[in-house]
């Protein structure tokens, strides 16, 4: 693994945003955060500073939540105010070696669709799905009787665009009364084959604890790279100091936080 990319894809939220995605977010200093209508994630260096913790609660804005994603296996350690609200532990699988299979099936989920996709993924939870995460785009599915029942997408990019580069498939999901009919398996092949033609890796986050899902993935080639942990944390309730002389945050980070 490029060892650019290997740095990159342990926190993989900051090379997001200042990268590839740096229009679904805010960044200051060394600390970023999705809009809050896009992500719960936000990021920061794996051995953190103050600075960097006060860079992270202005983003958030007092008392706002926020999923911290990392690599590592335990809880971080919260500086004075901020609480840890529900740790996720999880794994990150490498798709180096999964070619992807185009699926003549799947079409391409737009804007025309995006109600359909919110509706579906409140009834089968693949993961955080807000009023904007569509915008992040790549999103294939399957419809019956002219039902939306099953889609997967894209979500961070990390590094690259090309061979320096690795991007996150995201939001596999598929309607109870469909599933046992590898309709995600062919999804998420779908989707890798359109990542793998623009010459990028695919990659995969997996709840710890989804048995199901990681079996599914290693089976379609996916390889557990590292363990992975999306903690929800809480910001300090009371108005952030941030660096002395710093500018205020921008208008977008005081925008009304939504569940994370």
């Amino acid at each position: 693994m490029h060892a650019d990319l290997d740095t990159a894809l342990r926190n993989p939220v900051p090379d997001t945003l200042t990268g590839r995605l740096r229009e679904f977010g805010s960044v200051r200093g060394r600390a970023a955060r999705f809009d809050r209508e896009v992500s719960p994630f936000g990021g920061m260096p794996l051995a953190p500073t103050h600075d960097d913790w006060s860079d992270l609660a202005v983003l958030c804005g007092p008392g706002n939540p926020v999923v911290l994603v990392r690599a590592g296996d335990g809880p971080p350690e919260l500086p004075a105010g901020w609480e840890l609200e529900r740790a996720f532990p999880g794994v990150q699988m490498d798709g180096s070696g999964v070619p992807g299979e185009p699926d003549d099936d799947a079409i391409e989920l737009g804007p025309a669709d995006r109600a359909e996709m919110a509706e579906l993924t409140a009834r089968t939870e693949p993961g955080p799905w807000l009023a904007r995460t569509a915008e992040l785009g790549g999103f294939l599915g399957f419809r019956h009787d002219g039902r939306l029942i099953a889609m997967a997408g894209e979500r961070m990019r990390i590094g690259g665009p090309g061979a320096a580069g690795a991007t996150e498939i995201s939001a596999v999901c598929t309607d109870p009364d469909f599933r046992g009919k590898g309709l995600a398996r062919r999804l998420v092949g779908a989707v890798a084959a359109g990542i793998v033609a623009r010459g990028e890796r695919p990659l995969l986050h997996a709840s710890a604890v989804n048995t199901g899902a990681i079996r599914l993935y290693r089976d379609m080639g996916f390889v557990v790279a590292r363990d992975m942990r999306f903690d929800l944390l809480r910001s300090p309730a009371g108005r952030p100091a941030g660096r002395p002389g710093s500018r205020p945050p921008s208008a977008r980070c005081s925008v009304e936080p939504t569940s994370a």
